[in-house]
């Protein structure tokens, strides 16, 4: 059969969403999790921000292991380990009845997680050049829904079939997706003979590139973002005056408005950004989420906190895909899939610190202060990546001067 990069898309957009989905259909029921059925009394909140944080950190930290890994053997070969590895953890959630082994189980799931960045770099590799910002932009949404849709599914059927069996229900999700991905994800553009790097060895290549390096940063940023509100909104809500009935209700529908913008408008942002330029589209959407985070001062109204939310979604949609389509831009094709692992490090750190360094801020200042605290450093990180455009915009024609004069002096 003729290689299709757009069913390849479609392959790899729904084992992402299937993915993210099993993930966060925990997310609303953890605490009730640990408390009802482990048996967790004390220090509840404690053990809830471990076990939702522990995860993303050994994550973080093994990702650059399995980008050395797909590099070497493929991206493929990494969607079908963390797929089928992810499904059997989920199963093992429903037997657990000790809160230290279920802790166990949270540091493996980060341990062997990986399916989401092999699944960028897979299509970053084997979509055609052109192509390449709107496919990663319309993956860009496949997380995004997934992680919408998970808590509502998550809260569906914790209700209605029980906690333990929306371990269940996780489980056979991402067994759908390792097998969606085993059947009918393909892999053309690789070379196997390849020698296998170090991470150690990575980790310098990265950081000789400065280009590189400034993106990393920048998704650590954009992450933390996002994630330091976390714990803030509901609080945040019920300060609006808001009712502790429907506080949770309402405070998660202006979370999942962010996402709801990324779904509508990050395909946009990918087609403008291979009309425009990805560096364009990147300002863009850091200069307006920062804007959009700054502006929170003036709004103290609920519906007015929602709109500024999906407005600030509308923009932050841009900066994703943006970052996914330069590192293909700024990194060479035998050095992609360890590209994308360190890309998924950053964000997962940025996960894991926003919500720890997001609670303990608002217990000490006005949570709007937060916001522009948010918003500045996305404006400042608009400032240092516009100095970089410059920069090498500065370089590149000093060496086409150099390059002049030399042919003139032949």
């Amino acid at each position: 059969m003729k290689f299709s990069w757009e069913r390849n898309l479609v392959v790899l957009w729904t084992g992402v969403f299937f993915c993210s989905m099993a993930y966060s259909i925990s997310i609303p029921f953890l605490p009730i999790y640990l408390n009802t059925e482990l048996d967790v009394e004390h220090h509840l909140e404690a053990w809830s921000g471990i076990a939702f944080g522990i995860t993303f950190l050994a994550s973080a930290l093994i990702s650059p292991f399995w980008g050395s890994l797909a590099d070497k053997y493929g991206r493929k070969p990494m969607l079908i380990r963390s797929g089928f590895s992810l499904a059997a953890l989920y199963l093992l959630n429903y037997f657990v009845h000790d809160p230290y082994w279920f802790l166990v189980i949270r540091v493996f799931q980060g341990l062997l997680a990986g399916f989401v960045p092999a699944s960028i770099a897979l299509v970053a590799t084997n979509t055609p050049e052109e192509k390449t910002g709107y496919a990663l932009g319309i993956m860009s949404t496949a997380g995004a829904t997934g992680s919408i849709l998970g808590p509502l599914v998550g809260g569906v059927v914790s209700h209605y079939f029980g906690n333990r069996e929306a371990f269940l229900f996780s489980s056979a999700i991402v067994l759908i997706a390792a097998l969606v991905a085993t059947f009918f994800a393909k892999e053309k553009n690789f070379n196997r003979k390849a020698v296998r790097s170090h991470v150690k060895d990575d980790l310098k290549h990265a950081l000789a590139n400065r280009s590189f390096s400034l993106l990393l940063m920048i998704v650590a940023v954009s992450t933390f973002s996002v994630m330091i509100l976390e714990p803030l909104i509901t609080v945040y809500v019920l300060k609006m005056g808001i009712s502790k009935e429907s506080a949770s209700l309402s405070s998660g529908i202006i979370f999942s408005a962010v996402g709801i913008a990324t779904v509508i408008m990050a395909p946009r942002w990918g087609k403008w950004g291979r009309k425009i330029g990805y560096e364009k589209v990147l300002l863009i959407g850091l200069i307006g989420s920062g804007i959009g985070n700054v502006l929170q001062i003036f709004v103290t109204g609920y519906v007015g906190f929602g709109v500024l939310r999906f407005g600030y979604g509308l923009f932050f949609a841009g900066v994703n895909p943006s970052i996914n389509a330069m590192i293909v831009q700024n990194t060479e094709p035998e050095f992609r899939g360890r590209a994308f692992s360190l890309n998924q490090s950053a964000s997962q750190l940025a996960t894991m610190a926003g919500p720890i360094i997001g609670g303990l801020l608002g217990g000490i200042m006005p949570i709007h202060y937060i916001f522009v605290l948010n918003g500045c450093a996305l404006l400042l990180s608009a400032l240092l990546f516009k100095m970089m455009i410059q920069h090498k915009s500065s370089a590149l024609s000093r060496h086409h001067e150099s390059s002049k004069h030399r042919t003139a002096s032949r």
